[in-house]
C-alpha cells in the first residue's frame, strides 16, 4: 500500500498583488464588508504565513473579495511518498568466530 502526501502553497499575497492590494490594510475593509472582523495581526499572519486551519467563512470572504477560486488561492499537490526501505531484507547471520575474533594480549615487563 503506497502512501500519498498532500502539500499546498498559500498564494494570498500573490493574488492580492495581482489585484493591486499591496497592504494588509487594503484587505481589512473588503473582509469587513463581508461580515468578517479580523485584527491587523490576524490578517498579517493570514497573508504572510501558510495557514494550517482556516474557517470556511474567512475562506469564502477571501474568495469573494478577491474574485478568485479556491484553486487560485491554495494550490494543492498530491505526491506519492517513497516506499520505506527494508532495514534487513533477509536474515543475515554473522559467524563471530570467523569475522570478529579478539587477539590475545601479551603483557611485557619493561625493566
Amino acid at each position: 500500500m503506497s502512501r500519498t502526501t498532500i502539500t499546498y502553497s498559500w498564494r494570498l499575497r500573490e493574488i492580492m498583488a495581482a489585484r493591486g492590494l499591496n497592504n494588509i490594510s487594503d484587505l481589512i475593509p473588503l473582509l469587513t464588508e463581508r461580515g468578517i472582523t479580523l485584527s491587523a495581526s490576524q490578517i498579517y499572519r493570514l497573508v504572510g504565513d501558510r495557514p494550517e486551519r482556516i474557517s470556511l467563512a474567512v475562506l469564502g470572504a477571501l474568495i469573494d473579495a478577491l474574485q478568485c477560486t479556491v484553486e487560485d488561492l491554495c494550490a494543492f499537490r498530491v505526491e506519492a511518498a517513497a516506499a520505506p526501505k527494508a532495514v534487513n531484507a533477509g536474515p543475515v547471520v554473522v559467524d563471530l568466530n570467523k569475522t570478529i575474533r579478539p587477539k590475545r594480549a601479551r603483557v611485557r615487563r619493561t625493566d
